[in-house]
């Protein structure tokens, strides 16, 4: 199945002399992160705050333990529906001042109508090698006395490649959403006659 639906991460992280300074730079980061990303038409329910994070940077040296500022990072979470705007939300929030993107993931947005085409696929297959082993073995089919399934785990997205990418442009960003594996194991048994 082709992904729909794009979840990435992106943060913002700095450092200051005190926890305000760092703070207030990371939120004026973030927020312009936002904004940017906002503008793309990514709905604000879509952009969730995943991780906010204040630390002091220690110096160990001589013995002692001696606060030298302070590191501070957050983190969004951005769910992007139209999956043709992926490349855009990572270029808008890294040229809106996000400096750490943290992973792309690629999802099936109705994976349970995914799984039932599968399953569908599964149980035409499976049918029609019992029918071809009765034509070798000489029986006859009965009606189907048991019917088990697994849904395997999910591999996750296949990427796909494009030929003589060394020739695409540094400049820009080219994730590409690949194709999902939805797959169901189904078996039949039957009655022989």
């Amino acid at each position: 199945a082709k992904p729909d639906v794009a979840v990435l991460t992106v943060g913002v992280s700095a450092n200051g002399s005190s926890v305000k300074t760092a703070q207030e730079q990371i939120n004026l980061n973030i927020n312009k992160v936002t904004e940017a990303i906002k503008k793309l038409g990514i709905s604000p329910d879509d952009i969730k705050t995943t991780n906010y994070s204040i630390n002091p940077n220690i110096d160990y040296r001589e013995g002692n333990q001696r606060v030298t500022g302070y590191s501070a990072s957050t983190n969004l979470s951005i769910k992007v529906k139209e999956i043709d705007k992926v490349n855009s939300v990572i270029e808008a929030a890294t040229g809106s001042g996000a400096n750490q993107i943290g992973g792309v993931s690629f999802e099936v947005s109705d994976k349970q109508k995914a799984q039932n085409e599968a399953r569908e696929m599964a149980v035409r297959q499976a049918k029609k090698k019992a029918e071809d082993a009765t034509k070798i073995a000489g029986f006859k089919l009965g009606k189907v006395i048991n019917y088990s399934e697994e849904l395997p785990l999910d591999r996750g997205p296949i990427p796909l490649y494009a030929q003589g990418a060394s020739e695409i442009q540094a400049k820009d960003t080219q994730v590409e959403p690949g194709s999902s594996e939805i797959k169901v194991m189904v078996t039949l048994s039957y009655e022989i006659l």
